[in-house]
């Protein structure tokens, strides 16, 4: 998708299941299940979906989906084989590894920073050799000191050879990374997430990652179980809501299986989500 001076592309890295409850939380499964039906093992199907966005001259990634360096107990967890479609999806695209300028790491969940790393022998290395990895730092401070409750979805000896090649920035609440795109620091969801605001020629595109994983998720309330602060992540969601309806942005998911861009708009008295083509100019 073309927006002003700016072209996003997509494609899906990894298919994988979740537990639905804990993608919608206190949301009953009554309510949540007639949109995304679970099987018998109450797992819903969803997808990492790997933004790639060429501004500026450089090629930036945002989050990298789960890679294929998985052990074999966390494709249990996820519900996957562990089949990484990255290389084959840059391909797509006319780019390599070595062509990434910047992989922006909203989080570090492994969902989303899986695919960072590479095995080489018996050792990881950074899978894109040129790349800055952004980080935010007290994201950074919680991977790598995972707890009871994190340690499923942290996993710090594929971050450390990040940092030991040299390759991290890390960045400290909102900051402007470039002209027109600005990582938004939300917490909520996890300890430093943050979502990415893109703006050229007046078209906005927003990435917020897990704090919108779909399009189901737009309601205040519908907020993941995983998340560590939810109220934070609810505070987040209220203050955006009128803006993506007023200003028409245009939301990126990470998980959706359906549609990977949208649009929230009031029809008929109802915020519905239209999809957005991802092979369109998009103009303000």
């Amino acid at each position: 998708m073309k927006f002003g001076r700016f072209q996003i592309d997509v494609f899906a890295e990894q298919e994988f299941r979740l537990d639905g409850g804990s993608m919608f939380g206190v949301i009953p499964k009554v309510i949540w299940q007639r949109m995304l039906p679970a099987d018998e093992n109450n797992l819903i199907r969803m997808v990492a979906n790997v933004f790639v966005l060429r501004a500026h001259g450089k090629v930036m990634v945002f989050d990298i989906g789960l890679g294929d360096t998985l052990s074999d107990r966390e494709k249990k967890i996820y519900g996957t084989d562990g089949v990484s479609h990255l290389d084959e999806g840059l391909a797509g695209l006319g780019l390599t590894p070595a062509d990434v300028d910047y992989v922006i790491l909203t989080h570090l969940h492994t969902d989303h920073c899986g695919g960072a790393v590479r095995r080489e022998g018996d050792s990881y290395v950074p899978r894109f050799p040129r790349a800055r990895y952004v980080i935010e730092k007290r994201e950074w401070e919680a991977a790598t000191h995972p707890n009871e409750r994190t340690a499923a979805v942290y996993i710090p000896e594929r971050l450390y050879p990040l940092q030991e090649a040299g390759q991290v920035d890390f960045i400290e609440g909102t900051t402007e990374l470039f002209p027109g795109i600005r990582a938004v620091f939300t917490g909520g969801h996890s300890e430093g997430h943050f979502g990415l605001e893109m703006e050229s020629d007046g078209v906005k595109v927003f990435y917020y990652a897990d704090i919108y994983p779909s399009q189901h998720h737009m309601r205040a309330a519908y907020i993941p179980a995983t998340d560590v602060y939810p109220l934070q992540s609810l505070e987040v969601k209220r203050r955006l809501q009128p803006r993506l309806v007023e200003e028409r942005i245009i939301l990126a998911y990470d998980h959706d299986t359906d549609i990977p861009f949208g649009r929230l708009v009031e029809r008929e008295g109802k915020l519905v989500v239209e999809p957005v083509d991802a092979g369109v100019t998009v103009s303000a």
